[in-house]
């Protein structure tokens, strides 16, 4: 181990008596090594010397991309001194031999073929051991990158993860996502096997890696079928663990610490399978607090207000007292925030109507929660009161909620003008409120006199339209009782209606007998007696009628009345 930078970290070496030395530098560290030894197993050094650019050769010397604790691995190496091969060493190992060209083609049995040959049988078969040989590969990025390493890397943990994607963590518990099979839940078991010897065996956490390294994984199990709730499930334990633990009881960070912790929280959101439900609603609201705080970018944010829409039926009213940022804090809490978070929901809401009752009586609860700021304008206040009265146009919620929040606000802020007052109350449906709370609102004094005068207007109806329907249900009663008497009284005289149809009938044939009867007498002889009678008939209806006196028997006398003379004047 290379202890003191300015010390020759060579001095180990064994030295010959004739030798050409070269003098390398390692991150600032000096190496003095035997041309020959170092030519027999580098190619790339043995071409530079071979084309004889000092400037070339310089260079290279000076700028070797390696740790010195490496470098002095390599040095034993070329000296013939046998390798302890680790996780921890076998890819900067093959990365810097590389980069000495230490191939087959250059010298048999050379460095990077023994490292590459111990990667590929001691270390890509395990889960534990591939984490932490690429941990080892963040320093030396671009290098295993040019090489090949971190996608050997990334292959094996992906194809172990969709495996036993357990490995990746419990999937969150206590949270019902309706868009998990039943299927999922069979095949994803913890490993029989893992089970057994979980006391003795304890599997590496992805979390470990630095975002750079995690990212890359992550996103390629995205794409490889690896079970969402799993890689949200170590999405979950990344972010807790290099965002929300480490920001607690540290309000005043490094500027380093905080752009990790930014760039933490944008990578957790990019990487987060578009699934909804992954997450709770409580956990994407902490996540959207972070961001808000750390100053993420806008992507970020709006990715997380738009997952959060999605299942906002699901929230709870604390989750949306999200705190205002910014130097001039003129409101306690972000209602544009929630406003945008609601505008999510109902845009791409298509359940059933549970999920509107649910979010309608939330966003009442949040505007009781915020009536009580005095630093909340009429403005935004009023937007809220429009949303919430909006949201309950869907349900048969009632306007007390409303009302309640209102009340609250005109307490908070006693020193509103009447036509503030007025614009406070603007979207309040009296319609829509109880009678418990209009005869409240009708005693109410922090009210607007216009308000109360309607609110009394409205009582006023309600009750006519009350007693109205009393009596149209006691008349209704009435009107079905007197039937129900009448159909029983009708059941018990129905024997004495038959008896007096029957003697009906009776004196209906009867009738027809007797008319029958003189019909016949007339046509047979009784014609006669008629026009006997005929003229002694006459004579007596002329008499009733007054045309017969002494004097004319044959005129009808008609007396004149007399009219006084002065009725012609």
């Amino acid at each position: 181990m290379v202890d003191k930078p300015d010390k020759d970290a060579s001095y180990w070496l064994p030295k010959p008596k004739s030798r050409t030395d070269i003098q390398f530098h390692v991150s600032g560290v000096p190496f003095t090594l035997d041309r020959n030894i170092i030519v027999e197993k580098s190619g790339k050094i043995a071409e530079l010397l071979n084309e004889q650019s000092e400037d070339s050769i310089h260079e290279f010397l000076r700028s070797i991309p390696a740790h010195p604790n490496t470098f002095e691995l390599v040095a034993r190496f070329c000296h013939g001194f046998s390798l302890q091969m680790s996780c921890e060493n076998v890819l900067p190992l093959a990365c810097l031999a590389f980069y000495l060209g230490m191939t087959e083609s250059h010298s048999p049995n050379n460095l990077l073929s023994k490292a590459l040959t111990f990667f590929e049988q001691k270390i890509l078969p395990s889960w534990n051991g591939t984490i932490k040989a690429f941990l080892t590969t963040e320093d030396i990025m671009q290098q295993a990158v040019d090489t090949g390493l971190v996608d050997e890397c990334i292959e094996s943990l992906v194809s172990k993860a969709v495996n036993d994607p357990y490995l990746l963590g419990e999937p969150i518990v206590n949270f019902i996502n309706e868009e998990f099979s039943e299927d999922d839940v069979f095949y994803h078991k913890p490993s029989t096997r893992r089970k057994l010897f979980v006391s003795e065996w304890q599997s590496e956490d992805l979390i470990i890696l630095p975002i750079s390294l995690y990212e890359l994984t992550i996103h390629s199990m995205n794409q490889h079928a690896v079970p969402p709730r799993f890689v949200a499930a170590s999405l979950l334990k990344y972010a807790k663990k290099w965002v929300f633990c480490s920001a607690k009881g540290d309000e005043k960070m490094s500027v380093c610490k905080t752009n990790r912790q930014r760039e933490v929280i944008e990578a957790v959101e990019r990487l987060l399978p578009h699934q909804k439900g992954l997450f709770p609603c409580t956990i994407l609201f902490e996540m959207l607090q972070y961001a808000i705080r750390l100053e993420a970018n806008a992507g970020c944010r709006n990715g997380l207000e738009l997952r959060i829409g999605k299942q906002l039926d699901q929230a709870t009213a604390s989750d949306l007292l999200i705190p205002s940022r910014g130097y001039a804090k003129e409101m306690r809490y972000d209602i544009e925030c929630v406003k945008r978070i609601a505008k999510h929901f109902y845009t791409d809401y298509s359940s059933n109507i549970e999920g509107l009752i649910a979010v309608a009586k939330l966003i009442e609860e949040f505007l009781f929660e915020v009536a009580s700021d005095r630093d909340l304008e009429i403005s935004a206040f009023v937007s809220l009161v429009e949303m919430s009265s909006a949201a309950s146009m869907g349900t048969d919620r009632s306007s007390d909620g409303i009302y309640r929040a209102i009340d609250i606000y005109l307490d908070k802020h006693s020193f509103l003008t009447e036509s503030e007052r007025e614009e406070v109350c603007r979207g309040l449906d009296y319609h829509r409120m109880s009678a418990e709370a209009c005869e409240h609102a009708a005693k109410n004094q922090r009210l607007p006199l216009r308000i109360v005068v309607q609110v009394l207007f409205l009582v006023q109806l309600q009750l006519r339209d009350a007693i109205t329907r009393d009596m149209q249900r006691l008349d209704n009663k009435l009107t079905q009782d007197e039937v129900e008497n009448d159909k029983g009284e009708l059941a018990l005289s129905d024997g004495i209606v038959k008896n007096e149809m029957e003697k009906m009938s009776n004196k209906v044939i009867e009738l027809e007998k007797d008319c029958h009867m003189m019909r016949k007498e007339i046509e047979e002889g009784c014609i006669h007696m008629v026009r006997k009678e005929k003229t002694s008939m006459w004579r007596e209806m002329k008499r009733k009628f007054g045309c017969i006196n002494k004097m004319n028997n044959c005129n009808c006398q008609v007396k004149k009345k007399r009219v006084h003379p002065k009725l012609w004047a």
